[in-house]
């Protein structure tokens, strides 16, 4: 079913006629919830369950219960769940939580939106996982389940190799060889190839290194982090390092709030040879084919001076970013431009251009960078906006994070936290939420770029840049400074005409006017995620592929870290949270097929 069957309205207290409930036990009203909800599972009674619901609740589930990423809507859809994966799942020993930051917390979101958050702890046949349950009060003084989270944080039999589970054999001198061994893959073959080693590839490999799955890593760049490094030289994080952290070796105390993607770029190749992450770089895939009967991949790899491999392996990760090929408009005359026109993956430095005139093309965060970058250097800047574009303040975007990305807040929990609605509630949510910061710690910057021309908007459902980059991967701009360059004119602004053609000096529009410009920088995104899947597995591949990148109807991603639509297929794609929080999600799909314990079959209900 699709998300949103209901009547979009958030379970308010005039809704659910009620006063507000601030004078309550958390912890008893948490108990005796799931106290009930306990009784229910354990006799598998799941009409019994489904009646602790709101009639419009929502059940999410990453792969505790169904081995996917799904959102269940409404007490029909939420029986279908039970009906179909209680039993076989094992869901059991319940428990509630209650250390520091995930004890049961009454929660006053807005001020007629009040419920309360707790946890419990589960296990299922194959693993433990971690609950999150938001309920609503009742006129009766009963409460229930607006939403419901399910995740699986480990697999039972195969735990991650942390802590105590780590090597405690002493090591006189082998050390260097067994790692050379094992990156050359001497002995045998890996069982799964990431292609990319960026943040995604990285994390994902080491999540799958660290539950026991042997991993190559292969990037065509000579370094790890050059996906980064190789980006415009302003480049610098929009998010906080709170928000960014990788996963098993965390950024040090001293690191700045907002990582310059250099920086980043030298942290991935300390990432890879810390972690003991086997990667192959300037390396390249030249031929791959599927074998049905087997399950298996053979791929052909160049790996440049050392000549050619081919392996066997099981899986192909694509960890090549969220987009595809680089979009560029095709606009005629552009042969007769005598000036430079490159896109935004080519740009490395306004320090190149000093003294000239620049046009560039878009309005998101990239252009804007770019255009900053530019001015900076006292370059001539003309910024062409095709659209209205979301804008934010980095301010507002640090607050609304930083109630659980922070120094006092383990980022895991966070990331249970920060998943734990259904992307229908949070679109809700973010509909209050975005004019609201709108109209008060951004509107002067909003009010601003207004009276200067520069159109803006609310996001997708008005729901801010959350929606736009879920659905979109892009659209918006996270203000990092260029704004105020726009509102002092420091940044010119273009808009309200189609581009027409190049011309030998720059580019005429629609409504006759012309710019000059020695270079345009194209800031206009990227392609279909599958646009790389394509060039390495060819067209036959590709027609079995969903959609990777976007939301389906359940409000969940579209087919990244998920099943995709071709065995032994996956992709990782995604913001440095994301790719934190789900390449374990993905690891453990990939054990649990290869340990035999999960198949297609456990992964299908409608």
């Amino acid at each position: 079913m699709a998300t949103d069957s209901f009547p979009q309205r958030l379970p308010t207290l005039d809704r659910l006629g009620v006063p507000d409930p601030s004078n309550v036990s958390e912890s008893e009203v948490a108990t005796e919830w799931l106290n009930a909800f306990s009784a229910a599972i354990t006799q598998s009674d799941t009409a019994a369950v489904v009646d602790l619901f709101l009639e419009d609740g929502f059940w999410k589930d990453v792969i505790a219960l169904t081995w996917d990423f799904r959102t269940f809507e409404g007490r029909k859809d939420i029986k279908k769940l039970l009906d179909a994966r209680l039993v076989a799942t094992g869901l059991n020993e319940l428990r509630l939580l209650q250390e520091p930051l995930n004890e049961p917390v009454l929660q006053k979101v807005y001020h007629d939106l009040v419920w309360l958050r707790f946890c419990f702890g589960f296990t299922t046949k194959h693993g433990k996982g971690t609950a999150v349950v938001y309920l609503v009060p009742l006129p009766d003084s009963k409460w229930k389940a607006y939403t419901l989270l399910t995740c699986l944080d480990s697999l039972t039999n195969f735990p991650q190799k942390l802590g105590p589970l780590r090597d405690w054999e002493t090591d006189h001198g082998s050390w260097e060889e067994k790692r050379r061994q094992e990156t050359e893959f001497s002995n045998n073959d890996p069982t799964v190839i990431v292609i990319g080693a960026g943040h995604s590839g990285l994390e994902t490999a080491a999540g799958l290194k660290y539950i026991g799955v042997p991993t190559l890593v292969i990037d065509k760049k000579p370094r790890v982090g050059d996906s980064w490094r190789d980006r415009y030289k302003a480049l610098c994080l929009h998010d906080t390092i709170w928000y960014n952290q990788t996963p098993y070796l965390k950024f040090p105390p001293t690191w700045p709030v907002y990582t310059p993607a250099a920086k980043l770029a030298d942290w991935l190749e300390a990432y890879a040879s810390f972690l003991e992450l086997d990667v192959w770089t300037s390396s390249t895939i030249t031929k791959t084919s599927w074998n049905n009967s087997t399950k298996t991949w053979s791929v052909e790899v160049d790996r440049g001076g050392k000549g050619t491999r081919v392996l066997t392996v099981k899986h192909l990760v694509f960890a090549t970013g969220s987009g595809g090929r680089p979009n560029v408009p095709d606009i005629p005359g552009k042969a007769s431009f005598t000036g430079s026109a490159v896109h935004s993956s080519e740009f490395k430095s306004a320090a190149d251009h000093i003294g000239k005139k620049a046009i560039v093309i878009g309005c998101c965060n990239s252009a804007h960078d770019i255009a900053q970058d530019f001015c900076s250097h006292g370059v001539d800047i003309t910024m062409y906006q095709r659209s209205s574009t979301f804008v934010i303040s980095t301010k507002s975007v640090a607050a609304m994070l930083g109630d659980i990305y922070n120094d006092d807040f383990p980022t895991e929990l966070a990331d249970t936290y920060n998943t734990s609605l259904p992307w229908a509630v949070v679109r809700r949510l973010q509909q209050r939420m975005v004019p609201m910061v709108a109209e008060t710690t951004d509107k002067a910057i909003l009010d601003g770029l207004a009276k200067v021309g520069f159109k803006t908007n609310l996001g997708i459902h008005g729901a801010g840049n959350t929606s736009l980059y879920l659905e979109r991967g892009g659209g918006y701009y996270i203000d990092t400074g260029a704004s105020k360059s726009i509102i002092d004119g420091d940044i010119k602004i273009k808009n309200g005409s189609a581009i027409e053609s190049f011309t030998e000096t720059g580019l005429r529009f629609a409504d006759g006017t012309e710019l000059q410009a020695d270079i345009i920088v194209f800031a206009t995104g990227y392609g279909d995620p599958r646009d790389s899947m394509r060039e390495v597995c060819g067209d036959e591949v590709a027609s079995k592929i969903t959609r990777v990148w976007g939301l389906d109807e359940e409000g969940q991603t579209a087919g990244a870290w998920r099943y995709c639509g071709h065995d032994g297929l996956w992709f990782a794609n995604g913001d440095l949270a994301l790719s934190r929080f789900h390449s374990l999600h993905l690891a453990m799909q990939i054990k649990a097929i290869e340990e035999g314990i999960l198949n297609k079959a456990d992964i299908v209900i409608r």
